[in-house]
């Protein structure tokens, strides 16, 4: 195999792929990621065996059309440091060379063929999803996932497709987040009874492989894996096993009686103020609503205090709730900070929950109030 490509249009390729490939695996080949050149295209390709990705890769002009496998550790920061527009990549079995007008690499690989197949996207019945929502769908959910516990079912995105809808949903038993929005089934796909759990890595990995340009993507759930295909990239990942919770009833039915649009930047602005005193052991904020205003206080022993306010359009009773700074925060982060939001609150022991009108919605639960 021989090519030349442009160097930072295969370094983004690259580092896309070799972010799901392992740094320690009792198959070494995994460690590498797989180049397949042709007259016509070029292809790039990673796994863990769990998740997958297939693709495509601009810039190549094909010499010689072959594969070839490049390993992670060492090819990854020849393309970030090099500093040359063009390089020649040129393979056989006694290593691979690596040549650019100022530099000049030799590597030892693996042999491609023992590469295993990463699944192609062949199937008939799947949806049709705006990628601008998926992309939004995955960033607003993607952080309220618990990655660090043994709750496998709660370490991802639950994906749930009907005949004209898509809703995900994300949760650590502690907050809620879920976003849906207009899908479109084509022969007849749907989730239906299957819980279809995508791990948090893997949508990670999606979210990245979409581009600004990217108008629809393919999604596919089939019994133990969910299959996305960009116009660039196919990615492959296992379902997680287990029982998700049942969303659904975490939304109240009855809305809040302290209903309040607020704008997002101010409600930031605010809350980044309020925990300036905060730390890890002291996370939570007092937030209470009454007499047109929000004031937020927070209290960490050998740090100190802060009390910050905030008008609203309120003037009923006051409420106090204490909830964790960095819950509050992650709603308000994934949002433009020109945009506003719904806050619905009951009292001060019952859930938070915010909104917006492009089918976002996100539940808090309150911390104790004397829970530091």
């Amino acid at each position: 195999m021989k090519i030349t490509c442009d160097r930072e249009k295969l370094l983004a390729a690259f580092q896309t792929a070799a972010t799901i490939s392992p740094t320690k695996s009792p198959k070494p080949v995994l460690q590498s990621v797989k180049l397949r050149v042709t007259e016509d295209s070029a292809v790039i390709a990673a796994t863990d065996m769990e998740v997958g990705i297939r693709l495509e890769v601009a810039g190549i002009e094909t010499t010689t059309p072959g594969e070839v496998l490049l390993p992670v550790a060492r090819f990854g920061p020849i393309l970030r440091e090099c500093s040359d527009e063009k390089l020649t990549i040129e393979s056989s079995s006694q290593g691979t060379s690596v040549v650019g007008e100022h530099s000049e690499f030799s590597l030892q690989s693996e042999n491609p063929a023992e590469f295993p197949d990463i699944v192609q996207f062949e199937e008939e019945r799947y949806h049709e999803v705006p990628a601008r929502l998926l992309k939004e769908l995955i960033r607003r959910t993607l952080f309220a996932t618990d990655t660090e516990s043994n709750r496998y079912a709660l370490g991802g995105i639950k994906l749930e497709l009907d005949d004209k809808s898509v809703t995900g949903i994300g949760t650590d038993g502690r907050r809620l987040a879920k976003m849906e929005g207009p899908a479109q089934a084509v022969g007849g796909h749907e989730t239906g009874e299957t819980t279809a759990i995508a791990p948090s890595r893997s949508m990670q990995l999606i979210e990245r492989a979409l581009s600004d340009g990217d108008a629809e993507v393919q999604v596919c759930v089939r019994p133990n894996d969910l299959l996305v295909k960009t116009p660039r990239a196919t990615i492959y990942a296992r379902l997680v096993e287990g029982r998700f919770p049942a969303w659904r009833d975490v939304f109240p039915e009855k809305r809040g009686s302290i209903r309040l649009d607020m704008a997002v930047g101010p409600m930031h602005s605010a809350l980044r103020q309020a925990a300036v005193v905060a730390s890890d052991s002291s996370r939570g904020i007092d937030f209470t609503f009454g007499e047109g205003s929000l004031v937020l206080k927070a209290s960490t022993a050998d740090v100190g205090n802060s009390r910050i306010e905030l008008p609203i359009p309120y003037d009923g009773e006051a409420v106090t709730i204490t909830l964790d700074h960095r819950y509050v925060s992650d709603f308000l982060r994934v949002l433009d900070p020109d945009r506003t939001f719904q806050l619905e609150l009951e009292n001060s022991d019952s859930a938070v929950v915010f909104s917006t009108d492009d089918g976002y919605g996100y539940v808090v639960m309150p911390l104790a109030r004397n829970q530091e």
